[in-house]
């Protein structure tokens, strides 16, 4: 089984991360984590902060010559900000975020107590387990990527294009969408939202192609490969609904019209005529594209505050207003390939078993015989 733990706050010292379960053998880029922490930072709407940011990892331990050796992998990506000891309290929670359940929860007197660890700051270290992940996934022919589908009133009509398509224009717009002219659009209303002191949301769409049928089971609740997915996705800040495929378009459809029909031939085996699935059927994967999409609401932080009130005074006052963001829904689908990418690996090994890659291998050829056999 893969896991692993996070560590560190927004303006600590370092992040820190140990994941456990990597198999043994793999060879690990380590400029290949570098280049996914860098995409994280990018995006039209991205706050100050992001200047600042120039994180490179730094692997601890788990790796001889670049090659993981079945060990837990320990990663380190320093903050330049670390100002965290010299940083004022903060009384006044934000509407929106952890601030002020999480004082009560805790107990705690100081705001910044709470926001320093909720910050979507933390996603460093899941984006670095997943570059991780994304390397054991190439092994075996699985890509993992992302596009922006909505900003605000702005959406991308990119569905009609196909997966390569998508990957190529994509990585050419500065808000990651694969619509040309959706893509400027969202740029106007991001600068529109920063004009007013405001923060928009939107969806991101991450899709996972290659990967075999069989992932994840049926037999029982807590091992359905998209309540794996969809827990990830939900994990990440600011996040508040996932779907799959056609998602919740099908409640309005009839069974007809929402179900992908089986087809067969020598040269391709079992497929399917369509995907309004996503992947996924039954809790296992189907071998057709895996499609989950996200929605983002806006970030919590707004340069024209809210109403709030002193956790102390308990008068009216305006929320903190800390160093952020005005939209940073291409940053959270990188960190949605992240987060997916570690559940797919996750399932993988536990499919396939996960000692070494090379067993895996093994394991996985026999597999695929077996299901061509069928």
């Amino acid at each position: 089984m893969l896991r692993y733990l996070t560590g560190g706050e927004s303006h600590g010292r370092s992040m820190l991360t140990i994941v456990d379960g990597v198999p043994a053998g793999l060879h690990v880029d380590r400029s290949i984590i570098d280049l996914e922490l860098a995409r994280r930072t990018l995006g039209y709407g991205r706050g100050m902060r992001m200047a600042l940011e120039s994180d490179k990892v730094d692997i601890l331990s788990g790796l001889r010559k670049d090659r993981t050796i079945g060990s837990p992998v320990s990663l380190l990506v320093k903050n330049i900000d670390n100002s965290i000891d010299k940083l004022p309290k903060v009384y006044e929670p934000r509407p929106g975020h952890a601030d002020l359940s999480g004082i009560l929860k805790y107990n705690l007197s100081d705001v910044r107590d709470i926001l320093e660890r909720a910050s979507a700051r933390e996603t460093v270290s899941r984006v670095a387990v997943g570059a991780i992940c994304k390397i054991l996934l190439a092994e075996f022919g699985i890509t993992v990527v992302s596009h922006v589908v909505a900003i605000g009133a702005a959406v991308s009509k990119a569905k009609k294009l196909t997966f390569d398509k998508i990957v190529a224009s994509s990585i050419k717009s500065p808000v990651m969408c694969a619509d040309k002219k959706a893509s400027a659009s969202m740029c106007r209303e991001i600068d529109k939202a920063k004009r007013a002191g405001d923060t928009l949301g939107g969806i991101f769409e991450v899709l996972i192609h290659g990967v075999p049928p069989g992932l994840g089971s049926h037999a029982q609740w807590d091992r359905k490969i998209d309540g794996s997915l969809a827990r990830a996705m939900m994990s990440i800040q600011a996040v508040k609904g996932v779907d799959f495929g056609i998602g919740f378009a099908c409640a309005a459809l009839k069974g007809s019209l929402v179900h992908d029909q089986i087809f067969y031939d020598k040269r391709r085996g079992f497929y399917r005529g369509s995907n309004n699935a996503g992947g996924i059927e039954g809790g296992m994967t189907t071998g057709e594209d895996i499609v989950i999409r996200a929605a983002m609401k806006p970030i919590s932080t707004l340069r024209r505050p809210l109403s709030s009130v002193d956790i102390r005074t308990k008068k009216r006052v305006m929320a903190t207003v800390e160093r952020s963001d005005v939209c940073a829904v291409p940053a959270a689908a990188v960190i949605g390939e992240g987060v997916c990418s570690i559940e797919i690996a996750n399932a993988l090994i536990e499919k396939f078993g996960g000692d070494s890659v090379s067993e895996m291998r093994r394991n996985y050829d026999g597999y695929l015989a077996q299901i061509k056999r069928f």
